[in-house]
């Protein structure tokens, strides 16, 4: 690739899911010749993938398109916000193209027309697994896009649609390639992982002679022929999700399980129009520890929902008392545009969403501070991830990137980045833990 090819400037914002539409992009464009340039000014044009969940994204994804027009002034917006069109028009009327979420089609049909390639692709001119935004050492394998929930505080599917499937011998041909590239560790993402499938009526495909239906449990069990970590993101817990316990006892995927339980108070989750019922969910949670012990458990909750009383919020902290999660984000509600909660009655006071916030987080931390601590003495695999100046910082089967805890791994030996090394846990606070490596 020559200096003379023509110069893109990108910017990624949102979930692993808008990450995986960056890289379909990203990738196409290397192939076609295009240079991917990390300053505005450098850039002959500049593609913004932003994120339109919540008002803290839109704002921040604003901030960048204005950002971009200044400094560049050739922009291109995709992505989430990108479906509100006439908002960003609105404020960016220069703006080159606009287009939605998983749209790299349109997104490249918008860079021909402003910047033209400079020769036709060739599969050869860039890595088999594509571009990735990710360390070399994992990657995010989207399995379907959309959503068939109406959650009332959500606009996924405004944004991206009901659900669609990609048929499994196509996802595990990409798996397969992720695998052959070195990738040490598969994060599984959707809007809706356990409900992968059904909008196929759970097809039967061939995977290089095996018959497998496009479905969870067939998935998860495929993934486990690759020698990887698997991780399971965004699962809803319905029935079928017991299915895949015994496959982490058996060490086909890792034992951790990433479920958006949201609340616990029945009148709260009916609000929300989410599933669940509290002692259910409480008897269901008991039954997997039982069948796979080591298994680590990650959720989010909401707090400050319209409706939600004092009662309610005292049963959400009594759920976290009984459930004893393990991994745990909260958010205090906001308002997203075009969301059906915005009409709800008794909006909760903003002191009184942070108050609850507060008193959620530090019930919380001493729920996982406990939970951490029984792991000193145990002796853990852990995937390598960044050197520090005592030693490195790792993952274990329990921490996901980015948004779990951290393995803080104390040596003077030198340590493969990517790789695995396995360590003896000594220390540990309320979200990481110490070790050295184990002899």
């Amino acid at each position: 690739m020559t200096d003379s090819a023509p110069k893109v400037g990108f910017v990624s914002l949102g979930c692993p899911k808008a990450t995986v539409d960056s890289e379909q992009v990203i990738t196409q464009l290397r192939a076609e010749g295009y240079q991917i340039v990390p300053e505005f000014e450098d850039a002959d044009m500049v593609i913004v993938n932003t994120c339109g969940f919540i008002e803290t994204a839109v704002e921040e994804s604003l901030e960048t398109i204005d950002e971009a027009v200044r400094e560049n002034g050739r922009v291109v917006v995709t992505g989430c916000l990108g479906s509100r069109a006439e908002l960003v028009r609105q404020r960016f009327p220069d703006l080159l193209a606009v287009t939605g979420p998983n749209a790299r089609d349109d997104v490249m049909q918008a860079v021909h027309r402003h910047l033209p390639a400079p020769h036709d692709p060739f599969i050869d001119l860039v890595p088999k697994q594509g571009v990735r935004l990710t360390p070399r050492h994992y990657a995010y394998l989207k399995i379907s896009e959309g959503c068939n929930h109406r959650c009332s505080f959500c606009i996924i599917p405004s944004l991206r649609g009901d659900l669609v499937s990609r048929p499994i011998d196509d996802v595990l041909d990409e798996a397969q390639v992720l695998a052959d590239a070195g990738i040490r560790e598969i994060l599984v993402i959707s809007q809706d992982t356990s409900a992968y499938g059904v909008d196929l009526a759970y097809a039967t495909r061939f995977w290089r002679g095996q018959p497998l239906q496009t479905r969870f449990y067939d998935l998860a069990r495929a993934l486990g022929q690759f020698g990887t970590w698997v991780r399971l993101h965004y699962v809803y817990p319905y029935p079928h999700v017991d299915d895949v316990i015994p496959l982490m006892a058996e060490g086909f995927i890792l034992p951790y399980l990433d479920i958006p339980f949201q609340h616990a108070s029945q009148p709260i989750l009916k609000a929300m129009k989410r599933p669940g019922n509290r002692d259910r969910v409480l008897e269901r949670i008991a039954r997997w520890r039982e069948i796979c012990p080591e298994l680590v458990l990650r959720s989010t909750f909401i707090v400050g929902f319209p409706g939600e009383t004092e009662a309610d919020f005292e049963e959400l902290l009594e759920f976290l008392d009984a459930a004893q999660l393990d991994r745990v984000g909260c958010f205090t509600y906001s308002a997203v545009d075009g969301a059906a909660a915005n009409a709800l009655a008794n909006p909760v006071p903003d002191a009184l969403k942070q108050e609850r916030y507060h008193r959620f987080m530090l019930k919380q931390q001493a729920i996982s501070a406990a939970r951490l601590q029984r792991r000193i003495g145990q002796k853990l695999e852990v995937l390598v991830e960044t050197p520090t100046q005592s030693g490195y910082l790792g993952r274990s089967y329990a921490d996901a990137p980015e948004i779990d805890g951290l393995v803080h791994i104390e040596t003077l030996d030198p340590l493969a980045i990517g790789e695995f090394c396995r360590v003896e846990i000594t220390g540990a606070d309320e979200y990481d833990l110490y070790a050295v490596p184990s002899r």
